[in-house]
């Protein structure tokens, strides 16, 4: 700094002698401050972040290198406990527009704090009391002394716990929804681009009917689109606990409300309405069923499956030189091999993809295994299954929308191992062609046979290129010449309907999707490593 203040009295007095007015040194001298504070601050946050990233205890790398901001955010405690605080408001309203002796003072200061939590306060009063919503109804307590005293009346803790819950898996399964439904999106454009596209289709991974590019890709976004079917269902079907009481009778608002059943009828409704849903379950222990729980991860191992599924079938493509995955400038594939490309991506989304299916079962063992009412022992694990599950499904999301984004396509290889295995392809209809010309289709059937054979042997043991059409121009028994077979070696005559499928499969069923979720397009994804 004192060397940028020299510096600048240098330029100062040089600007003097040259006649200038010492007034205008004042807007430059303040420029530079402007900059060196600038400066400063910045290098401020740099250091307050590597405060921030403790090196001396475990961090999830979900948190760290996969999920977004956005994602992350959800399951944050800001968000967890103003949750809370706006359903401890929805309840108090509730409860004063059914008659309790409420005022609108008591609500107003209860909304004047509902986002700023004194997290110090409950932190405190939580190691005194070993609970956590009671030192949460004491903190906002201490920040609302007039309101204090009909805070959490007649709820129990999993009015706050569990309908929180059900808000942050409805707003997190928005945001997968979101990102699935431009992963579709981005698959659609490159069946498009690519669904003419001659290439050798494989089963058990051997040479098989030629496809198309476009048209496999179709396949995957298949699974991503019953994927998503799985995913509105369950969305559209979440519903809040409401506010059962401890064991879900309500028992405390028949104290409450003079045994009242028709006003008490009106409690979860209105709740449900002040905090953006249709309704409640109509019935439930002390928390709402588990079970939703193992049907909301189901949706998530679904999204890995296909995803796992389309990666594994874009690390063999690119093994095979015929599509790669994006690869940025300056990144490194190996350590010791200087030219390798790797698929890294598509080998993270098969990664987090096999956590995110085997973290299922956590939800349904522990849907299985409570005990009548509620038992405790399912907290902790929800606690880490939940959201660990979403973090990963949206870094899978978030990485597949990255590679078909930027997926590159090699046609010249795609051709080259297309025509080594076509001759094997155009067989039948060379018999076909042979038997027009006079040939007897059973004794053709045997050349080819044979023919065949000897070619496989010239490619497997030999090394050779595939001689088969050579072969068969040879053999009088076929009446054809080598330009005759020739003709018969256009890629595109073996490739079926895949062109017309991809058309309609793009028309009839992505096309529609597309236009009901037009809100959500035009996401990008960033990948930090």
């Amino acid at each position: 700094m004192i060397f940028v203040v020299i510096t600048c009295h240098k330029q100062a007095r040089h600007e003097t002698q040259k006649g200038t007015d010492m007034k205008m040194l004042v807007p430059f001298l303040e420029k530079k401050m402007e900059r060196i504070n600038s400066d400063k601050a910045q290098a401020m946050k740099i250091a307050d972040r590597s405060k921030r990233m403790s090196t001396d205890r475990y961090q999830s790398p979900l948190s760290e290198r996969y999920a977004s901001k956005e994602m992350q955010y959800i399951f944050s405690p800001d968000m967890k406990f103003r949750t809370w605080r706006r359903l401890w408001i929805a309840l108090a309203e509730t409860e004063k527009e059914l008659g309790l002796n409420i005022t609108q003072e008591q609500i107003d200061e209860l909304k004047a704090h509902k986002d700023d939590i004194n997290y110090d306060v409950a932190v405190k009063r939580e190691k005194d009391v070993r609970h956590d919503v009671m030192s949460h109804v004491y903190a906002y307590g201490v920040q609302c002394p007039k309101a204090k005293g009909i805070i959490h009346l007649g709820a129990t803790s999993c009015y706050v716990g569990d309908n929180t819950d059900i808000i942050v898996m409805t707003e997190a399964l928005r945001l997968v929804k979101k990102k699935l439904v431009n992963v579709i999106a981005e698959l659609s454009k490159f069946a498009e681009e690519y669904k003419a596209l001659p290439t050798l289709a494989f089963t058990h991974f051997q040479p098989a009917q030629p496809t198309t590019v476009g048209k496999r890709a179709t396949l995957w976004a298949q699974e991503f689109i019953l994927d998503l079917e799985d995913l509105n269902h369950v969305l559209d079907n979440m519903k809040l606990l409401g506010s059962k009481g401890t064991t879900g009778t309500q028992a405390s608002f028949l104290e409450l409300f003079d045994g009242d059943q028709e006003t008490i009828d009106r409690i979860d409704p209105m709740i449900a309405s002040k905090m953006g849903f249709t309704e409640c379950f109509a019935v439930s222990g002390q928390t709402y069923s588990r079970k939703v729980d193992t049907r909301v991860a189901n949706v998530l191992a679904g999204i890995a499956a296909s995803a796992h599924k389309m990666s594994n079938d874009i690390r063999l493509l690119q093994h095979l030189k015929e599509v790669e995955e994006p690869f940025e400038k300056s990144q490194i594939g190996s350590s010791a091999m200087a030219y390798k490309r790797n698929p890294m991506r598509s080998e993270r989304i098969a990664s987090l993809s096999r956590f995110v299916m085997v973290d299922a079962l956590n939800p349904a063992i522990t849907s299985a295994t409570q005990w009548f009412e509620r038992t405790l022992d399912d907290s902790a694990n929800k606690r880490l299954s939940i959201p660990e599950g979403f973090l990963g499904v949206d870094g899978i999301l978030d990485l597949c929308l990255n590679v078909v984004d930027g997926l590159v396509v090699y046609p010249k290889v795609i051709e080259k191992r297309l025509r080594s295995e076509l001759p094997f392809m155009a067989t039948e209809n060379i018999m076909m062609d042979a038997v027009k010309a006079g040939g007897d289709r059973q004794e053709l059937h045997e050349k080819i046979r044979e023919l065949s054979m000897e070619a496989g042997k010239n490619v497997k043991v030999n090394g050779l290129e595939n001689n088969l059409l050579d072969l068969i121009a040879e053999d009088p028994a076929f009446n054809l010449t080598r330009e005759e077979l020739q003709k018969t070696m256009d890629p595109a005559k073996y490739t079926g309907r895949a062109e017309v499928q991809v058309d309609a499969f793009l028309k009839n069923v992505i096309t529609p999707i597309l236009e009901d979720n037009r809100e959500l397009l035009g996401m990008t994804a960033e990948i930090n490593v």
